[in-house]
């Protein structure tokens, strides 16, 4: 139809807005925040000064941020009624699941639009406490309270484990947090920002962006690398498999991405860290069934473009971690929301409400209801 808007199934090419917080180079393989090329920053920057340099646009004084690490420190203390909705969830509910209740938990009212920063810190801070004690009741353990001691990173291992965390698994973590801090417009942070533009709370929209990682194409992969890494096996049979797989049409899990077209960097570092944490025998496993992978689809799919994805070895790196893969999604949320705060404080800062368009394929207007009206 002339003038007809132009149609962008999945939104590709479509520019919602402007951002200062993250540039995603799908083309060049850069991830870029505030400037800063996170291989250049990653391993080595603090959890706490990536959300500083997030929520405050500019890199702290000192690492780790003080004033970040002050803040989450205080607001790990929850208040009892927020445990106690925690402690009522059925035992056995998969992590996720358990957190989507636990986040809509913190929306006790005192939230409000416009975000702010300490809502913010609110959320970073609480997400993963109260999601450590679920998973710990779910067990039959404990919970373990939060210590103030304690990075971010190393307080999650230590509410999960109850034991000190090693200070590898505490790098290897804190490596995951930097890398999943923030990602452009992604499903979940275009899930928040849609929130917020109809001028909803913080706390409601972080529940709808943690609903998108359910799915296995936005942040549900990596369990799914593991499972498919078990299957495998031994790094012999990684090309047969992977050639009946394909056959099949079935899916490679941990391989190519929506917005990369080349190596994605997180996925690069990632595998650098895992050398530090990964069971040798498993790391040896993983990079023989990568190479047979990217051949075969190299060989089956010309001209794709699929490149190992960041799942792949976040896979890895959570599982030298001791994290089980069903909180391997809940993890990523954990680290996301850095990113989602500095998301929602940017949207509510020059608003407007999202209200996309769709094209009507129906039956053209003019058709009579086939039975007399009531009231004709």
């Amino acid at each position: 139809m002339a003038g007809a808007p132009h149609l962008s199934k999945g939104l590709d090419d479509v520019v919602v807005g402007r951002s200062s917080i993250s540039w995603v180079g799908g083309e060049t393989g850069d991830l870029v925040y505030r400037g800063f090329d996170v291989r250049d920053i990653v391993p080595g920057v603090p959890y706490e000064s990536i959300v500083h340099l997030l929520l405050y646009g500019e890199p702290p004084s000192a690492d780790p941020s003080r004033e970040v690490g002050r803040e989450l420190g205080a607001r790990r203390s929850v208040p009892p009624e927020i445990e106690r909705v925690v402690d009522a969830l059925p035992t056995g509910l998969p992590p996720l699941d358990a957190l989507r209740t636990i986040l809509s938990a913190l929306g006790t009212g005192a939230y409000g639009y416009p975000p702010t920063r300490e809502q913010g810190f609110d959320l970073i801070a609480r997400t993963p406490v109260l999601l450590a004690r679920y998973v710990r009741r779910s067990r039959g353990a404990a919970a373990v309270a939060p210590r103030a001691d304690l990075g971010h990173a190393a307080n999650y291992l230590w509410m999960l484990f109850g034991t000190a965390p090693e200070s590898r698994h505490v790098a290897a973590l804190e490596g995951y947090l930097d890398l999943l801090a923030d990602h452009g417009m992604n499903a979940s942070t275009f899930a928040l920002r849609v929130a917020i533009s109809t001028q909803s709370d913080l706390i409601s929209a972080a529940t709808a962006a943690l609903a998108t990682l359910k799915g296995p194409v936005h942040g549900g992969a990596p369990s799914r690398v593991s499972d498919m890494l078990d299957a495998i096996g031994s790094p012999d049979r990684a090309e047969g498999w992977i050639r009946e797989r394909l056959a099949r049409k079935e899916v490679l899990y941990g391989f190519g991405h929506r917005a990369y077209k080349t190596d994605d960097p997180r996925g690069i570092v990632l595998h650098r860290i895992a050398r530090d944490v990964a069971d040798p025998h498993r790391l040896a496993l993983a990079e023989a069934v990568e190479q047979s992978a990217l051949d075969a689809l190299r060989k089956a799919k010309p001209g794709a473009r699929l490149f190992t994805n960041v799942e792949y070895y976040s896979a890895v790196v959570l599982e030298g971690v001791g994290l089980p893969r069903e909180l391997f999604t809940p993890t990523f949320a954990v680290a996301r929301t850095a990113g989602w705060t500095a998301h929602a404080l940017e949207q509510s800062a020059d608003n407007r409400l999202m209200r996309p368009d769709v094209e009507y394929v129906g039956p053209p207007k003019g058709r009579v209801w086939p039975r007399p009206l009531s009231g004709h």
